[in-house]
């Protein structure tokens, strides 16, 4: 027996015919693979644009979410008796119309010519030096606008589990050349593009022009120690700005002491999201005020940069396919309520920084108490049919031993799945517990669980089709999810956190 196949058995101690399981409710038949298939077509499909925060397409998948919530007989549980809870999300970007960058006199438009790496305001002028090896330690550019051709990074640095391999190399590079160049004192960095970089531009630009994202009165995205006092915060640096310029443009930039005058503006503004919100009450008079919380995010990318003719990127199984199962669960709760309440939270804007989430631990439609377990999941319908993933099942990332065990029993009796404990530990480099709705609750000693099937090669492309997705495999998901919370609402003592329990 390989270490690997050792890592996929470490949360089974025993064969899995050896151990009892719990007998599922009657009401799991309202779990349907065809409804399942339904429901994520409707939501990935072309239709709704990849359902970007911000967007109306994000607000049009919330509003069929909650039609869905209608339909199946879900309480309201947002505001103002809907099923929405609004909040605002702080976008900052660059500011095209207030930007400038001249070479030599001459203006370059930002975003075609030439494309910021950063979202940093700055003010920069100064003389070129060109480089034909960026990483050449010998020459002096402190004080310089440093040029030099993209070189390629080390193989280590590019990842391979998000968007396409030409913008990965193209990130590692700009990251890898700027930060060298910033560190022996260059005043700016421009990179000119390489015929792999090239092809990234547009992905670049389409992707850093959005800026960056937080949420109006959230919860920070990682809660930190507090600062010793006895040690008052260093000077922030003056940003190094980087930028990246098209491979055709070499002969423009190649000549040394040419004058470049930089000038990036920012600019701050608000947009609404939503997280969408039902429930189901318990029967239980004593328990019905314990919740137990499905949890899921409804947007995506959007559209974006074109790979191969498609521009939009569907998000199917990153989050549709948990979005749909969620909706299963809601049919099945409904038909068989358990004792405690059942509370199905469709968090909005989980892909700029989970921000549905910060903002609903942070105004909670129920006291954060009161919540027995988080059920979630994200990205459950690909990769080998029968392995699948836990976090929140081991230290230093569980917190409540007793919903592990809960979870376990409820994957015998239902998907069967060998669970792959290897994305679950500290060391490995996706870092992938901390990039999920369960994520605020968990740090705030809510027990709770991330269900997924991993990452795969379609992750944050156009290629994350409905037409991609394992069915079978997303139902059995579907079951095992809802019979884990099954048990957390029936048990006679809801699961306990572990004490002592800090996130890390």
């Amino acid at each position: 027996m390989n270490r690997r196949f050792l890592s996929l058995l470490v949360l089974s101690a025993a064969p899995l015919a050896a151990q009892s399981s719990p007998r599922p409710p009657a009401a799991m038949s309202a779990i349907r693979e065809a409804d399942i298939k339904h429901d994520l077509y409707a939501l990935a499909g072309d239709a709704l644009r990849g359902r970007e925060a911000g967007t109306l397409d994000e607000l049009r998948a919330s509003v069929w979410i909650a039609d869905e919530m209608r339909h199946i007989g879900l309480a309201p549980k947002g505001d103002m008796g809907s099923y929405y809870q609004w909040w605002n999300m702080r976008r900052t970007r660059l500011s095209t119309p207030n930007s400038s960058v001249y070479l030599g006199g001459r203006a370059l438009a930002l975003w075609s010519d030439i494309a910021p790496a950063s979202n940093a305001a700055v003010d920069v002028a100064g003389q070129t030096v060109f480089l034909d090896d960026p990483l050449d330690s010998t020459r002096n550019v402190r004080g310089m606008i440093v040029v030099a051709r993209i070189a390629a990074p080390p193989a280590a640095m590019i990842r391979s589990t998000t968007n396409t391999p030409d913008y990965n190399y193209t990130r590692a590079a700009l990251g890898q050349i700027g930060g060298a160049l910033t560190r022996r004192g260059a005043l700016a960095v421009v990179l000119v593009a390489d015929s792999i970089a090239d092809a990234a531009f547009d992905g670049v630009v389409k992707t850093q022009s959005r800026g960056a994202y937080d949420v109006v009165g959230g919860v920070p995205r990682f809660t930190r120690a507090p600062a010793n006092p006895a040690r008052p915060p260093a000077a922030p640096a003056s940003p190094v700005p980087v930028l990246l310029v098209h491979r055709a443009a070499l002969g423009d930039w190649r000549a040394n002491g040419q004058s470049v005058d930089i000038k990036l503006r920012a600019e701050s503004f608000e947009s609404p999201s939503v997280n969408v919100i039902g429930e189901i009450r318990g029967t239980d008079p004593k328990l019905r005020d314990e919740y137990v919380v499905f949890s899921s995010h409804q947007d995506h990318d959007g559209v974006r940069y074109t790979v191969n003719g498609d521009s939009i990127w569907n998000g199917a199984d990153d989050n549709a396919s948990t979005s749909a199962a969620i909706l299963a669960i809601a049919r099945a709760f409904k038909k068989q309520p358990g004792r405690r309440s059942a509370l199905f939270i469709f968090h909005g804007a989980e892909e700029r920084g989970l921000l549905g989430s910060r903002y609903h631990v942070a105004h909670p439609v129920v006291p954060l108490a009161s919540i027995a377990a988080v059920i979630n999941g994200d990205m459950v319908g690909r990769n080998n049919p029968d392995t699948a993933a836990l976090l929140g099942s081991q230290p230093p990332h569980r917190n409540s031993s007793a919903l592990v065990q809960m979870a376990l029993a409820a994957n015998r009796a239902t998907g069967r799945f060998v669970i792959d404990s290897t994305w679950d530990r500290p060391a490995h480099p996706e870092g992938w517990y901390f990039r999920s709705d369960h994520v605020p609750y968990a740090e705030r000693g809510v027990p709770s669980l991330f269900f997924t099937t991993n990452l795969h090669g379609d992750y944050h492309t156009p290629r994350d089709e409905p037409s991609r997705i394992d069915y079978p495999k997303l139902t059995r998901m579907t079951r095992w999810m809802y019979m884990t919370g099954w048990l957390a609402a029936n048990a006679a003592t809801r699961p306990a956190a572990d004490p002592g329990f800090v996130l890390k």
